[in-house]
């Protein structure tokens, strides 16, 4: 496999979701093979491949990629969406393919699981598989199959049993992931899935963890998908106020305020918190201005808000200090599941643009709140832009536009009412009940407005049509 051909990964890179260089000039600088899972010699054999990226623009930077290929003797028409390419392997064409989408592949991984689960542990390929002490036992008769829908990593699940994610853009060092998982499950919290193992290597003396497996919830529905749906009640006939269409989700975002404040709460008795003076919030100030400053030549649009976001960072700058924990860390909506028994959050990986080491560092819980909020915002723009150039549909544009912004205040004024309520707030950080003081609020709406940058430039990048979505939230954090 050492001979694959880089250029045959960069073909493959730019046409997947997980892929975080897209729109950017990259190469494929090196590869190198961590591990090989096989069955008896048969096909398919697995290699777990680290791909380095590196950028050729002036932000540069280089990234690490996991890219486990499964190949054959045999072009599959079985897997011919998940094709990378051929190659020439000791004398013989071997065809290539992304094991996630390949059952029999993936199957593989799951026997890795099963072995440890005797002593918790196994080195299976060259690959070390851990397992959770009170997890339950697997069955090698559970069938794999890769979820669709997008995301910055792979899914896939085995039967209605368990999930396993596996990690795309990977680091050296424990994954925020697995730890607060870890920590929580030992905890046992009713608003996360429970983890039940990982999968990771030594190399160059650091860890490197590569998957995780979880409790599957499969009677879940996606957060975003319930949110969507609900802003489409709402929408479907716009004479009628949010209340009175039955797409009112005021109670669906309570409750997840309530979600969010006990798994804050549950974090804080179990990682390290402190109360940073005023040189934090000049710092965070001062990196909410960077990330602007960075953004504006990828979205100029952004440049009319600029001043005024700058003020409210400079106001940032000017807080006495802040309060900061283990946090999610990018949090919205798609990162959670509403199922039977309530809201659960998932994937505490942190922002994948960042380095583990800063991804752990303790942050404001605010962050967190802010891109919940965000995410109430986003979805009935996605919803207003799918229905956007209906025929016949002039006239009601302007007020399928109020419904929205109708459902969006009713939504992120119930989670953050939840939330706050949720809170033993300091009555210097509350001005009466629940509601936030001004400091919280210009915080708070820094968050917000940091956040919003950075969706421009993702959907700028990814989805040009779709950035005026995040443009529209700079125009009234900017206009407060």
């Amino acid at each position: 496999m050492s001979l694959i051909d880089h250029a045959l990964l960069e073909g493959y890179l730019v046409r997947t979701r997980w892929f975080g260089g897209k729109g950017r000039p990259f190469h494929v600088t090196a590869v190198r093979q961590l591990g090989e899972l096989t069955d008896a010699g048969r096909d398919p054999a697995v290699r777990v491949l680290l791909v380095t990226v590196e950028y050729a623009d002036e932000e540069g930077g280089r990234d690490l990629y996991q890219v486990p290929l499964s190949a054959y003797d045999e072009f599959d028409d079985r897997h011919s969406h998940a094709y990378v390419g051929a190659i020439e392997f000791e004398g013989r064409e071997r065809h290539l393919y992304d094991a996630v989408h390949d059952r029999d592949a993936m199957a593989l991984w799951l026997r890795g699981f099963i072995a440890a689960e005797p002593d918790g542990r196994a080195d299976v390929g060259g690959l070390r598989f851990r397992r959770v002490s009170a997890s339950p036992a697997l069955d090698a008769g559970l069938r794999p199959s890769p979820l669709t829908g997008e995301q910055s990593n792979s899914s896939l699940r085995f039967d209605d049993t368990a999930i396993m994610k596996l990690f795309r853009k990977v680091s050296p060092g424990v994954n925020p992931d697995i730890e607060i998982h870890d920590v929580l499950t030992s905890a046992g919290s009713e608003h996360i899935a429970e983890l039940y193992g990982w999968a990771e290597i030594e190399l160059d003396g650091e860890v490197l963890q590569l998957a995780m497996l979880q409790e599957l919830l499969s009677t879940a529905a996606d957060g975003f998908e319930l949110a969507t749906g609900s802003v489409r009640t709402a929408l479907a006939d716009p004479e009628l106020t949010v209340p009175e269409s039955g797409g009112d989700f005021g109670g669906e975002a309570a409750r997840l305020g309530e979600a969010l404040a006990e798994v804050h709460a549950a974090l804080r008795t179990r990682f390290p918190t402190a109360r940073r003076d005023h040189e934090a919030t000049s710092q965070l100030a001062r990196a909410m201005i960077e990330r602007l400053d960075r953004a504006l030549p990828v979205v100029p649009e952004i440049g009319p808000y600029a001043d005024r976001l700058r003020a409210l960072y400079d106001a940032v700058a000017q807080l006495d200090g802040i309060d900061v924990q283990r946090v999610h860390g990018d949090l919205h909506l798609g990162q959670t599941l509403r199922t039977s028994h309530g809201w659960r959050i998932v994937d505490f990986e942190g922002e994948p643009g960042r380095p583990f080491a800063e991804r752990a560092l303790p942050d404001s819980p605010w962050r967190d709140v802010a891109g919940m909020l965000r995410s109430f915002s986003y979805a009935p723009g996605v919803v207003e832009m799918s229905l956007a150039g209906r025929p016949g549909d002039d006239d009601g544009v302007d007020l399928r536009g109020e419904r929205a912004k109708e459902w969006s205040d009713i939504a992120r004024e119930h989670f953050l009412h939840a939330y706050t309520a949720a809170l033993d707030l300091d009555p210097a950080d509350a001005d009466a009940g629940a509601e936030l003081s001004p400091p919280l609020r210009t915080l708070l709406d820094a968050y917000e407005a940091d956040k919003a940058v950075y969706e421009a430039v993702y959907e700028k990048r990814n989805r040009p049509s779709w950035v005026v979505i995040p443009l529209v939230a700079l125009e009234r954090i900017a206009g407060r």
